[in-house]
């Protein structure tokens, strides 16, 4: 049974995708725009936003920096006045970089906080009273496996990862009963900007167009939670069961460490 209402018919559907100008989000706009959708995307790189618009007609661009509220609830407002609605909002804006406590920086972690979960709580506060007074509409946001469990060179990242799974079940318990519909993405390794810092092999890596496709198949599918590839995300699902001492030695195992 679906948890959420199967979304598959995209024409003419207004989708606001924030974090937009590369990797997942990019290619998650391109594939709504190819089956119809009205897409708008948002980044702060305003030159990826108009070679978007550019290679997608009838697709525009809304500049803003996730970090800043008053940017992501004017866009919001924008959006509304011109297109009417907002049938769908996904939040993939992300900022990684790795960070072990033997080399703790307040800085980068802080920052990690500000843009993969503060900025979704902007998202939040511009598109839930849009969400409410439609009594429609679906919240997405993208967090990682990396918030199951602590990873290692994860001490920044992996923390706002498990706050966004947190926050996407809250919501759905919220929204669900009201008709919104409400999901979390965690995908495994992706190439992107973010992944292509990391010095080591990664496991089952896709590309941006692969995650894009999972993630359209389980919105059809009315998915709470959307993992992939499911030969990896499985792996580590299976280790959140398992005792404190078993997962450290088998996360020490697998990493050298």
């Amino acid at each position: 049974m679906p948890l959420n209402p199967r979304l598959t018919d995209w024409n003419g559907r207004v989708v606001w995708l924030v974090g937009a100008s590369t990797g997942i989000g990019r290619a998650t706009a391109a594939a709504l725009h190819a089956r119809g959708a009205q897409v708008i995307v948002s980044a702060r790189n305003i030159g990826a936003l108009k070679t978007f618009e550019k290679s997608h007609p009838g697709s525009v661009g809304l500049p803003l920096d996730v970090t800043d509220r008053d940017a992501v609830s004017h866009a919001a407002q924008q959006l509304v006045l011109h297109h009417g609605r907002i049938d769908l909002a996904l939040y993939c804006a992300g900022y990684y970089k790795a960070l072990r406590a033997t080399q703790f920086d307040l800085d980068e972690a802080v920052r990690h906080q500000q843009v993969n979960y503060i900025g979704a709580l902007h998202l939040l506060d511009a598109v839930l009273p849009v969400l409410l007074q439609q009594k429609s509409g679906h919240l997405s946001l993208v967090s990682s496996v990396a918030g199951y469990r602590g990873l290692p060179n994860s001490l920044a990242y992996g923390p706002t990862k498990a706050a966004l799974i947190n926050l996407a079940e809250t919501l759905y318990l919220d929204l669900q009963p009201v008709g919104i519909g409400a999901s979390v993405i965690n995908p495994g390794f992706v190439e992107t900007p973010l992944t292509a810092q990391n010095e080591f092999a990664m496991p089952a890596l896709l590309t941006p167009e692969q995650a894009a496709e999972e993630i359209l198949k389980g919105w059809a599918q009315g998915r709470f939670e959307i993992h992939f590839p499911k030969r990896f995300t499985m792996c580590l699902k299976a280790l959140t069961h398992v005792s404190d001492a078993l997962y450290f030695r088998a996360i020490r195992w697998s990493t050298g460490l």
